[in-house]
């Protein structure tokens, strides 16, 4: 058994665990998903294989058995009586105990073990089961299950940058009229000064802000945001509040 921690970013807390290294589970999904229309799923008969579109980003997991005992020493048992007091801390990295961009999320934390591993994430899911039972049904022994998802360091220089919140569809009429139209090039050509077809890159040039590309979908009805055709006009929406109606 080898010690690790769990580090949140935030207050600096240390969360001690014990851990099995034979247990430890690296996925990786690539940033990909088969291409669709408004009518459907691209596919046909003379095709190999699903045409595929390539968003970017992607998705790191680490699964993660911990093992608490405490009984595992003589001063754990004169500490603890129970040993959830030891593993409440860890569970409450899944709860949404912190506030990014004015929405509740779980807390950024690293999971650090010697000088291997030192991996920025939340915890997406725990699970735990008990054993070792006291005659009054007291658990002395936890076997912990972690889900952590890895956050790209990166992501936090964007919401840096970008320091407003994008305004929801509802915060705004979406029956005004466009402030504007900007229209959307192909992958790779630069020329107008926008950078492709995906809605992101459209929005940080129309809205100067790429994370309100879903207000830009929805204002221009967009079934399949991310299969803008190459010379799609699309409509620039107002980002005043709209008015209240009291």
């Amino acid at each position: 058994m080898e010690r690790v921690a769990f580090l949140i970013e935030e207050t600096g807390q240390r969360i001690g665990c014990l851990l099995n290294p034979s247990t430890v589970v690296v996925s990786r999904a690539a940033g990909v998903r088969p291409r669709s229309t408004a009518a459907g799923q691209l596919t046909g008969s003379t095709l190999m294989d699903d045409p595929l579109l390539f968003t970017g980003g992607g998705r790191t997991e680490l699964d993660l058995d911990l093992l608490f005992d405490i009984t595992i020493s003589e001063r754990t048992a004169e500490l603890y009586q129970d040993v959830r007091e030891l593993t409440r801390p860890l569970m409450m990295l899944a709860e949404n105990t912190a506030r990014q961009q004015g929405v509740r999320r779980p807390p950024l934390v690293r999971f650090v073990w010697g000088k291997s591993w030192n991996v920025p994430g939340v915890v997406a899911a725990a699970a735990e089961r008990f054993d070792d039972f006291t005659a009054e049904g007291v658990p002395r022994r936890s076997w912990l299950k972690l889900k952590l998802l890895r956050v790209a360091e990166e992501s936090e220089e964007m919401f840096r940058e970008f320091p407003e919140p994008p305004q929801p569809p509802s915060a705004i009429d979406l029956d005004a009229e466009p402030v504007g139209v900007v229209r959307a090039i192909g992958d790779g050509d630069d020329a107008g000064g926008y950078a492709g077809t995906r809605p992101d890159l459209v929005a940080a040039q129309a809205l100067d802000n790429p994370l309100s590309w879903r207000l830009l979908a929805v204002y221009n009805d967009l079934d399949d945001p991310f299969g803008i055709e190459a010379g799609t006009a699309l409509r620039i929406p107002p980002t005043r509040p709209r008015r209240s109606t009291r």
